[in-house]
């Protein structure tokens, strides 16, 4: 254990000890996504105070404790990873009937998000049992905190996770076309240092709307950059340090013109004429308003079984 770090568990102590941790509770608790600093001291405590830590893999959470001073016996920590993660909630389950206190960690981050967790909690919930959450590291907000890609006007507040994409690129490049092309908000992707070149040229598609790569987040190397979606290969064969570690991908909100309602009267009349991808070429073309936000209205207009003329059929 690192010197700074006894300090930080005394800390620990003294700032969280007071709150009541009850018994026969699940402990979900976020860890360090590569800078070992950033654990909270309430995480600290309750890892401390934990009977049994369930975790994706248990040399790599040993490790982790050790770092910290916290010693945990094999018996301890429980291995429960996404291959097995129906079977491990069983197990604990089981703890926490005879009252022990679990404290649950993905390999890094958040869990129950990317990583396993979300079957655990929902099979200690049905059970009756209390899961509490010990917020923490997160590459999806830290990502999303320094790229500015999250709009706050316009109707394009908020942001889409995605996730990991489709590893076949016919099903993903389909996705991409057919839904995030679409999609006006920002969205965030994850994406595995030997996919992301294939991610990036999938990504192209998108021509100039701005893509935020963030890679090694926390770590010594950490590299975070906005790129027009057609130039990322291109970027990322600058250097092969670029293709490594972990990424967090964010295609930023799409532009949306101010509009008065001309350009929806505008498509409304295409549409009773032409197909539905063409009126909204043209609309967009004749109006300024986003390509984007008319397909999705001319979507949400089929959708809701009206007539191009606005009338319901």
């Amino acid at each position: 254990m690192s010197a700074s770090f006894a300090s930080a568990l005394r800390a620990a102590s003294d700032a969280a000890s007071a709150q009541h941790y009850p018994q026969g509770t699940l402990y979900v608790v976020a860890t360090p996504i590569g800078n070992l600093a950033d654990i909270s001291l309430r995480a600290l405590h309750v890892l401390q105070l934990a009977d049994s830590i369930a975790c994706e893999d248990t040399r790599h959470t040993q490790g982790l404790l050790r770092s910290y001073g916290i010693e945990k016996t094999g018996a301890q920590l429980l291995a429960l990873h996404q291959h097995n993660e129906q079977e491990g909630a069983q197990t604990v389950i089981a703890r926490l009937q005879q009252g022990q206190r679990v404290a649950y960690v993905s390999d890094a981050g958040t869990p129950a998000i990317s990583d396993p967790g979300a079957r655990l909690v929902a099979a200690v919930q049905a059970a009756g049992l209390r899961a509490v959450p010990l917020p923490g590291a997160s590459s999806i907000t830290t990502a999303l905190s320094a790229a500015g890609a999250v709009a706050h006007s316009g109707g394009q507040d908020g942001f889409v996770f995605a996730g990991f994409l489709p590893a076949k690129s016919a099903e993903r490049a389909t996705l991409i076309a057919q839904q995030l092309a679409h999609e006006a908000r920002c969205v965030v992707l994850l994406e595995a240092p030997h996919r992301i070149g294939e991610l990036a040229q999938a990504l192209a598609v998108l021509g100039q709307r701005p893509v935020t790569l963030a890679r090694e987040l926390t770590k010594q190397f950490e590299e975070i950059t906005t790129q027009p979606a057609q130039a990322l290969t291109a970027w990322l064969e600058g250097s092969p340090q670029r293709s490594r570690g972990e990424f967090v991908v964010l295609l930023h909100p799409t532009a949306v013109a101010s509009d008065d309602g001309k350009s929806l009267q505008v498509l409304r009349l295409l549409l009773q004429e032409l197909p539905l991808k063409t009126a909204v070429r043209l609309a967009a073309e004749i109006t300024g308003a986003s390509r984007n936000t008319l397909y999705d209205t001319a979507l949400q207009w089929k959708r809701d079984g009206a007539t191009p003329d606005g009338e319901a059929s």
